[in-house]
């Protein structure tokens, strides 16, 4: 969740907002096992998807507002939410990638 190398857990992993650098600066882990990886966006879709819908269904319930107050309240939301979540999600699944396949082939 820190964005951090999984071998030695010093070097980002990332150099932009999502684009995976093609080594660690500390300990030299080559990252290229993780370049492609669309795993994240599923899980996000799932967990974003949860909230905003509870959270509309409540609202909609306790308060009955204009459904353009729904478009206004829950788009910005999901998008905030689906960005915020997807640079830690998408470390998270480069470290369980190496831990659980990269680490097991060497």
């Amino acid at each position: 969740m820190r964005c951090v190398c999984p071998r030695c857990g010093e070097g980002d992993v990332f150099t932009g907002y999502l684009t995976i650098r093609p080594s660690c600066e500390s300990c030299g882990l080559d990252l290229s096992f993780a370049q492609g990886s669309e795993g994240p966006a599923v899980f996000i879709i799932l967990i974003v998807g949860i909230i905003v819908v509870a959270a509309a269904g409540i609202t909609e319930v306790a308060f009955h507002p204009h459904p353009m107050l729904h478009l206004a309240l829950w788009i910005p939301a999901t998008i905030i939410l689906s960005l915020l979540l997807l640079r830690p999600f998408k470390a998270t699944m480069i470290a369980l990638h190496y831990r659980n396949i990269v680490h097991e082939s060497e």
